[in-house]
């Protein structure tokens, strides 16, 4: 299988990403955004991201405009009260993010930090929620894009749900790629974006919430224009968002939803990212890459690898080579630590996977690091 039929580069990033010739169709539309047809586009896409989840009435969507970063910041922002407190649990870039999110909107909270090749420990976590009563809510990344490695979302919302805590999971890198049973890991409210594992273009997020948890975050915003509660009561009462939507986008989010839909639902896709990423490492180490992660703490969205310690080889030549071949990779966020990031999410396949080993071998070998 082949998806590539554009002339466009392909994209082996974490996002924006290599989408489908009809996804990009489904933009050449306009409407207006109170239209009878674009207020039924917004709740289809609502309901579908529902059942895709696989979830029941009890949890609803919330479409915020905007970044990713949007909708973490609207539920950080809009679902703690004066009188909370965030367990903040990072190893990586997006979890330092959420950090600087409460420090902003001034959120009292503690931090538990880790290196980023490093899982966050659950004996910590629950020993910091054994010593202090004050905290309410819980927040972290799954897919934590720094590295790629995938964070134990389930086993903290174990502990979320035996101290009685809300709980907030950034699944931006994951979700419609990885299978997430959201009820058993007792997620009060996950966020994602629809220029990731949906394979649509960046241009809004979206926040699915048990319905209970939603309804008390009502007068707790921080913000007017991510004002969590407000957008989700518009979008159930009037079916409309409170400001200038992104039409364009969500109209190709339909349709990319149509495509995960198509391809077997979320546990498809996981399989055809799966089969990407272990073509990807098995390609790459017989070129003497090694991941910056190890085996057991590698996930499948996103693999970051170290630079090769060959005297010729630099990376921006390297990354610049192969652009010009079609093929664009990701610069690395490691802290301390040259990498740079090869995403396996998107409309590839192995195919196209095995066509970037090969253009990566034609590289180093006119960098003469191969002979």
């Amino acid at each position: 299988m082949n998806f590539n039929t554009s002339k466009d580069c392909l994209l082996f990033t974490p996002g924006p990403l290599t989408t489908s010739q009809a996804v990009k169709a489904a933009m050449l539309h306009d409407l207006g955004s109170r239209d009878k047809t674009f207020l039924l586009l917004t709740q289809s896409i609502r309901k579908k991201i529902i059942e895709i989840a696989g979830l029941d009435e009890s949890y609803s969507t919330v479409l915020m405009q905007g970044s990713g970063t949007f909708g973490v910041e609207s539920t950080i922002s809009s679902s703690i009260p004066s009188d909370g407190k965030l367990l903040l649990i990072a190893n990586g870039a997006y979890g330092n993010r959420m950090v600087e999110i409460a420090r902003i909107h001034k959120i009292p909270n503690t931090v538990l930090s880790y290196a980023e090749n490093e899982k966050p420990s659950l004996i910590e976590i629950e020993k910091q929620l054994q010593e202090d009563s004050k905290i309410t809510h819980i927040a972290m990344v799954h897919c934590e894009t720094t590295s790629g490695i995938f964070n134990p979302i389930e086993e903290v919302g174990k502990l979320a749900n035996q101290y009685h805590k809300t709980y907030i999971v950034d699944a931006m890198s994951s979700f419609g790629g990885v299978p997430i049973d959201i009820p058993k890991a007792s997620i009060d409210f996950l966020i994602s974006s629809s220029n990731k594992c949906i394979e649509g273009v960046p241009g809004f997020s979206f926040i699915i919430g048990r319905r209970d948890k939603l309804t008390r975050t009502e007068g707790l915003a921080r913000s007017l224009s991510l004002d969590l509660y407000s957008q989700w009561k518009n979008l159930e009462t009037q079916g409309e968002f409170r400001f200038t939507p992104p039409v364009q986008i969500l109209l190709a989010c339909d349709q990319a939803l149509d495509e995960l839909k198509a391809e077997g639902g979320i546990e498809a896709r996981s399989l055809r990212y799966q089969e990407n990423h272990t073509c990807l490492v098995h390609g790459m180490n017989r070129m003497g890459f090694k991941p910056f992660l190890t085996s057991e703490n590698m996930g499948y969205i996103i693999t970051s690898f170290h630079y090769l310690s060959h005297p010729k080889f630099q990376y921006k030549n390297f990354y610049e080579r192969l652009q010009r071949r079609g093929f664009v990779i990701y610069s690395g966020k490691v802290s301390n630590t040259d990498c740079f990031r090869v995403g396996n999410i998107g409309r590839i396949a192995k195919a196209d996977i095995l066509n970037l080993i090969s253009a990566i071998r034609d590289v180093l070998t006119d960098m003469e690091i191969l002979k």
